[in-house]
Parts: C-alpha cells; structure tokens; sequence
C-alpha cells in the first residue's frame, strides 16, 4: 500500500482515500468495453498509488463491471472500500427495463452483487436513482435490515434532492451521496452541500472532470463512438464545446502557474470546497489514473480559489447536463 493519498472520511466513519475510482467508463457508458486483463491491471495500479475506494453499481455492464471490479480487489479487498449501487430493474437478457426499488428487488439486487463481486458484504450499497412508486423510508428500512444481516455496512443515495435525503437519513443514517459535482456542473451547492454538512454526509463527486473535458483533451472537432453516452448529451455538442471552453482555458492557466495539469485543478479545486469530498474520476489508463492521484497534491490557496470563483461567475456554461428523458429521472 502506496502512502501517495491522504485518506479522508465519509458520514458515518466510513474512510476512504482523498480520491477514489470511477469502474464504469471501462465497461460502459463511453464506448465499447475495455479488455478485461488490462482493466484489472489499472485497478491495481490505483491501488499501488494509494486509491483505496473503488465505485462501480449492478447496471454498469449491466452486471460485467462488478465481476471486474471484484476479481481486481480480490488480493487486497480487506483494504479497500467497495461501492455498488441498486435500483435499476432488468429483463431476461440483462437489459435495463427501468427503475425499482422495492424491498424484494433491493434484497435480490444486493445478493447479486455480492456474487459478482465475489464478497461477503458491500461497504457502501448506494441507491442508484430514486424510485418514484417506493416511498424512501421503505428503501431506508431495507437497507438497515441488510445492514443489520451483515451484506452492506454504509447506505448511500446517487443524485436525491434534499428532502428525500432527510427522509432517508431519518431511518437509516446516509454515509454519502454521490452526485455529478464539478466546475462546470454546480447544481448541488445551493441546496445539497448545505444539507450534507447538516446531517453530516459525505459527498462522492462523479464526473469531477466534466467526462474528460475538463482535463483539455475534447474540443469541437472531438469525435465519439457511437455508444459513448456522450453522443447524447447536449453539454457535447460541438457549439457547446466550443462555448464551454472558457472554462478549460481558466484551469489551464492557473495549471501553468501551479507546474500541473487542467485536470489536476479540477480535482484540486473539489478536494478544497469541503474535507468530506471525494471525488471518483473514471479512467481506462494508468497514466490516467497518476494524474489524477496528482491532483490530490495541488496545492490551491484562498487567492487561487478566490480568483477561481470570480472567473467560473463569469463563464456561461453552456447546453444541457441530460436528455429531458434522463433529467426526468433525477429527483429534484
């Protein structure tokens, strides 16, 4: 074990290092699934450089991206904190068919996932998306049961507004919720980080760099396959792109000046808003992987985040997060 990451610590006691890893883009969600073998490889290298919080959820694959995950951090699982998620329904083949989240469904998605990942109990058992038809306490009071079996040991929630979070919290404590955070996606600061800090909850930034444009490697003329979820999403049009690179060419400059990269300050810039913050940024490469752990030791002083604030304020951030479809999923 690598003492590059400070460690930090989620609601609930629950630590973890100061950055963890995003599973998904290496089987889903950004084109075709990576090879196995090399992925394994690249878990294991944020392993050796310290990343000890490694995040993947039932529907990545769907089902493949635990199986991987699970045969990675099998030489060392006892030093690391695994994070799934439950909450999408599928048909025979595997296809996602939508949400559910009801007690039968949890429990059976929950023993699925510690089959494929091959562990007697999840560390962090996340619901995936809010499900409208079930009330938030029955999926709170399922959790704790699981808890209480031994199968899960910390209940998260992904992308809840604020009151489903306090209703949740009521009956079983909530360790963290994980939601898209970023210097070009800062919805949750108005509302949620306040009610975090309240009730004393983690917060699990994914997308911490804008899926990859915030590190300064997508521009206008960036082509994507045709399964990469970033086809559909309006923040990558070209026009947007084209628009939003404002605030690419912001984190360059104070990159320049602090001898690191975009990414880096993007990261860094996370990490300073609040210590219960850990950011998960996804990768397929090693090199990745170090550059981001990097980020952790960028150093940002209240002038630099001061003249952060000022310039993000005047940077329109342009297009959509979501389709209407998918927005229409998340609980506001």
């Amino acid at each position: 074990m690598s003492d590059h990451l400070d460690t930090r610590t989620l609601g609930q006691g629950l630590e973890v290092s100061a950055l963890g890893l995003g599973c998904m883009g290496m089987s889903h969600g950004f084109g075709p699934a990576s090879d196995v073998d090399e992925m394994v490889g690249v878990i294991r290298a944020a392993h050796d450089l310290g990343v000890t919080f490694f995040d993947t959820a039932e529907v990545y694959g769907p089902h493949t991206n635990e199986e991987l995950v699970g045969r990675a951090v099998a030489p060392f699982r006892d030093d690391v904190v695994i994070a799934t998620k439950f909450g999408f329904a599928f048909d025979d083949d595997g296809r996602q068919t939508g949400l559910s989240s009801r007690p039968d469904h949890v429990r059976a998605a929950v023993d699925g996932s510690l089959r494929r990942l091959g562990v007697d109990h999840i560390d962090l058992c996340y619901q995936h998306r809010v499900d409208p038809d079930v009330p938030i306490e029955d999926v709170a009071g399922t959790v704790k049961e699981l808890i209480e079996a031994g199968k899960i040991r910390h209940f998260g929630l992904s992308e809840a507004g604020a009151s489903t979070i306090r209703r949740a919290h009521a009956v079983q404590p909530v360790t963290a919720l994980q939601s898209e955070y970023s210097l070009w996606w800062r919805d949750v600061e108005a509302e949620i980080l306040p009610t975090l800090a309240e009730l004393e909850i983690g917060l699990v930034p994914f997308s911490p760099l804008g899926r990859g444009f915030l590190t300064g490697a997508i521009d206008a003329t960036t082509s994507f396959d045709s399964t990469d979820i970033r086809t559909s999403l309006p923040r990558f049009s070209p026009e947007a792109l084209a628009a939003n690179r404002a605030v690419v060419d912001l984190l360059t400059r104070i990159a320049v000046a602090k001898d690191a990269t975009p990414g880096q300050v993007a990261l860094a810039w996370l990490l300073a808003q609040q210590p219960w913050i850990v950011p998960i940024p996804g990768t397929r490469r090693a090199s990745r992987v170090a550059e981001n752990v990097g980020g952790a030791d960028v150093d940002l002083g209240p002038d630099d985040l001061a003249a952060i604030a000022v310039a993000i304020e005047a940077v329109e951030v342009q297009g959509d997060r979501y389709p209407e479809a998918m927005q229409r999923m998340i609980d506001r």
